[in-house]
């Protein structure tokens, strides 16, 4: 091989490199944009949250009455404050202990 093939061979695959550095930096560009970023996030929170439903489920479908009690146990949390004033007031009467005052006097 001459001196001028070899050189126009190392142009050549210098090129190529070149090309393909290119584009392999144009793709990392496009991998990295916020909605590129954002749009992956939000595919990821969505399948790690539809693996956990369908976790919940099959456990649901397996224990039934620890579900139904967890689900009670939970209810009964976040209404506890209304519970605790309904039911403060409907023993309103029985904790009064001031004798002098009566519900059954007119006056």
């Amino acid at each position: 091989m001459s001196g001028a093939l070899q050189y126009r061979e190392a142009v050549a695959r210098a090129e190529a490199a070149k090309q393909s550095l290119i584009s392999s930096a144009q793709a990392a560009r496009a991998r990295v944009t916020p909605a590129r970023l954002k749009q992956d996030a939000t595919t990821k929170v969505v399948d790690v949250a539809m693996d956990g439903m369908a976790y919940a489920a099959a456990t649901a479908r397996q224990r039934p009455a620890m579900v139904g009690a967890a689900g009670a146990a939970i209810l009964l949390f976040l209404v506890r404050r209304p519970l605790t004033a309904l039911f403060g007031r409907l023993y309103v009467g029985h904790t009064d202990t001031n004798p002098d005052h009566s519900e059954t006097e007119n006056g």
